[in-house]
């Protein structure tokens, strides 16, 4: 099911079926199609039902904590190892934000998933591709090859602040973990990446700013701010209006093509910012 009109069909014949509008979460099981694929063309669910000429749904269930854990340990076997929150996203049914608001974090949902699986043969070989996986980060800790932050077992303490992985880019100690740790970061190396920003707001597009495309000539060019650069797709944001996606990690293979994307991770973790050079990743 790859097409709105089909997205369509489906929902009204399940809905002749039930006698009723289903909501997002059985629309999703029923016909295996990743609840994400509907945010492709809606921007909510009951936008979908009503465009299928349908009464809006009021019922709400929560996913079971074996549907999500199971979801994930099929993406373990796709991946043949541990898929991080954007592999999960491409393979996954699920966002990667539920999983971690209903197991702590994303590391946390392996631990979840050992204890689910236990007296469970037939997920077996997804806990030995697990073990496998902490195994190799032990060793590659102990021959000295530098700290494993994605290795790392300890419980989050409840009510306590997380950080994003050190990297104390100038006065920044920590990756950024959301949209609004990208903002900070575009407005430290703006300058170095060639641009002038003119205005910041709540709306869309975020940011106006203007470039330099020739001798002494400038260009307004409109900016969306996004952790993921595939958040600009989830959040429904139409693909005209904004010129440019800037986000700390690029994760939208089918970004469209007139829309550029600067990922600042790259910027960082490149010789660029020492060197005083301009790094744009165009898409």
């Amino acid at each position: 099911m790859s097409s709105k009109r089909q997205i369509l069909a489906s929902l009204s014949a399940m809905a002749k079926k039930l006698g009723r509008t289903p909501s997002l979460m059985e629309f999703s099981i029923r016909t295996r199609t990743p609840r994400k694929l509907a945010f492709r063309y809606f921007r909510k669910w009951n936008e979908a039902v009503r465009a299928a000429g349908l009464p809006p749904c009021r019922q709400y269930k929560r996913l079971e904590d074996t549907a999500l854990l199971k979801d994930w340990g099929e993406a373990v076997r796709k991946a043949r190892g541990l898929p991080s929150r954007a592999a999960y996203q491409r393979v996954g049914s699920h966002s990667p934000r539920t999983l971690e608001a209903r197991f702590g974090n994303w590391r946390a949902v392996g631990r979840a998933f050992k204890r689910f699986a236990k007296n469970r043969p037939e997920w077996d070989d997804v806990v030995a591709i697990l073990s496998n996986c902490k195994s190799k980060a032990n060793r590659s800790l102990m021959a000295g090859n530098g700290p494993v932050y994605d290795s790392a077992e300890h419980v989050p303490l409840a009510k306590r602040s997380t950080y994003g992985n050190p990297i104390d880019f100038r006065g920044l100690r920590h990756e950024p973990v959301n949209e609004q740790g990208v903002v900070l970061l575009f407005g430290m190396v703006a300058q170095e990446l060639g641009y002038l920003i003119e205005s910041v707001q709540n709306g869309f597009p975020d940011c106006e700013a203007k470039r330099q495309v020739g001798s002494g000539r400038w260009q307004r060019v409109l900016i969306e701010f996004e952790f993921e650069s595939r958040n600009f797709r989830d959040h429904g944001h139409p693909t005209t209006g904004c010129d440019l996606i800037v986000c700390w990690r690029h994760n939208w293979p089918d970004c469209p093509a007139h829309l550029e994307v600067v990922e600042l991770s790259g910027f960082v973790k490149s010789d660029a910012y020492s060197k005083g050079q301009n790094y744009r990743v165009s898409i």
